[in-house]
């Protein structure tokens, strides 16, 4: 058990699972469930994207979330919000303080856009999330991948508008946890990118726990 679960009994906890850097994970968190990411290592960026488990045609929406809340970082009190403007989770626990609603996840043609055109081929995290789709009997595809939180990543805008991906502000141990109001299904890609600060060019481990009062 590290630190940041220490306080959550066994007979609490319903899944318990670390993914590797660079892996996808997908489950089912159930209405009134706890879903926790712990930072392991630190400076890991977490992609992650939710959809209503009984109707994934309803799926988290960036727009409602940062209209909803007036802001466009995450943290303590912010309502995840679905693209019917249903609150879908809650982040009830924060330790890290900022998590990102804008920089969208990687993909091969973001990577050569970004860096360069070598760089197209390497693993990304929409490539993490079509794997897991493609495992899970949801009848989901790419169609299916819309704006994603990125837990844990630093991307201040600056006053020109601009998206800077800068180094991250979280640290070993810390995590973020929600509380879900409906099921929801959890679809995560712990991003294996290497070309700028987000991960400190060196992806880490993540634990997911899912657990119950």
């Amino acid at each position: 058990m590290t630190l940041a679960t220490e306080q959550i009994s066994d007979n609490q906890i319903v899944h318990r699972e670390v993914v590797k850097a660079g892996d996808p994970w997908m489950h089912v968190v159930k209405a009134g469930q706890k879903f926790r990411i712990v930072d392991l290592e630190g400076n890991q960026a977490v992609d992650t994207l939710f959809y209503n488990a009984n109707d994934t045609e309803e799926r988290y929406s960036a727009t409602d979330t940062i209209k909803g809340q007036g802001n466009i970082y995450l943290t303590t009190g912010s309502v995840l919000r679905s693209n019917l403007n249903n609150p879908m989770l809650t982040i009830t626990e924060d330790t890290c303080g900022r998590h990102d609603t804008l920089g969208g996840a990687c993909s091969a043609e973001s990577n050569t856009v970004r860096y360069s055109i070598d760089k197209r081929h390497m693993h990304s995290c929409r490539d993490s999330f079509l794997t897991a789709l493609s495992k899970w009997d949801y009848g989901m595809s790419k169609r299916d991948l819309s704006s994603n939180i990125n837990f844990f990543m630093n991307v201040p805008v600056s006053p020109e508008g601009h998206l800077d991906f800068d180094d991250g502000i979280s640290a070993p141990g810390r995590y973020v946890e929600m509380t879900a109001h409906m099921d929801t299904l959890v679809l995560v890609s712990n991003c294996p990118q290497l070309n700028n600060p987000c991960n400190g060019y060196n992806p880490t481990p993540v634990e997911m726990v899912i657990w119950e009062e």
